[in-house]
């Protein structure tokens, strides 16, 4: 699990075939503390697994279903992407409950200057509107961030400087595609709403 929270900015080495398989290999140095081979690091909202480690960077292998559900697949040496190591039991939980696992890619639709912070605007597919609520979480490539405004098929958000400074976002134009990630709390009340009212209907047809 991951909070959402980049640590910092890495850069791709490599993103090719090896054998059957395919691998994405990053260079960074802060993630790199404490790492070890098997653990989860979160490149642009996607936990994968540490498969190699040198003094420079780590390797990643990208399974099928990754790369067609991803953004990772389009990139190239020297693209930019955020990282995040898991978190563990002394981590403090500044963004949200971020699990790493993409549901969607979307799409940047504007970006509006205000002031010193950024308002970005990205197109979702619409079975995942339900879960963006205004004042809300989301992680775009891996980054918690709080919903602002919510319409049929897109919502903004708004990064402030700092923010804007530690991420890859800002450095995007519109039309580039992002990784969704929703609350994955909203999927358990909805989870939990649905079962609660099959019960309670299958309890009045009983009586």
């Amino acid at each position: 699990m991951f909070t959402g929270i980049v640590e910092e900015t890495g850069t791709v080495r490599h993103c090719r075939a090896v054998g059957d398989g395919f691998e994405l290999a990053i260079d960074a140095h802060l993630v790199l503390e404490g790492t070890r081979l098997g653990d989860s690091i979160a490149v642009d909202g996607v936990c994968l697994t540490v498969t190699a480690l040198d003094e420079e960077g780590f390797v990643v292998g990208l399974a099928p279903e990754t790369r067609s559900r991803t953004t990772l697949d389009t990139l190239s040496p020297g693209s930019h992407v955020n990282l995040e190591r898991s978190v563990t039991p002394s981590t403090r939980m500044g963004g949200h409950f971020v699990q790493g696992h993409v549901d969607a890619t979307g799409v940047i639709r504007s970006f509006r200057p205000d002031a010193d912070a950024l308002w970005v605007t990205v197109e979702i597919p619409a079975e995942l509107m339900r879960y963006i609520v205004p004042k809300g979480y989301v992680a775009l490539d891996g980054t918690s961030l709080t919903v602002v405004d919510v319409g049929e098929r897109t919502f903004s958000v708004t990064l402030v400087a700092y923010t804007r400074s530690h991420i890859v976002l800002p450095t995007k134009s519109v039309g580039d595609a992002l990784n969704i990630e929703v609350d994955v709390l909203g999927k358990y009340v909805e989870r939990l709403v649905a079962h609660q009212r099959a019960t309670g209907a299958n309890e009045e047809t009983d009586r």
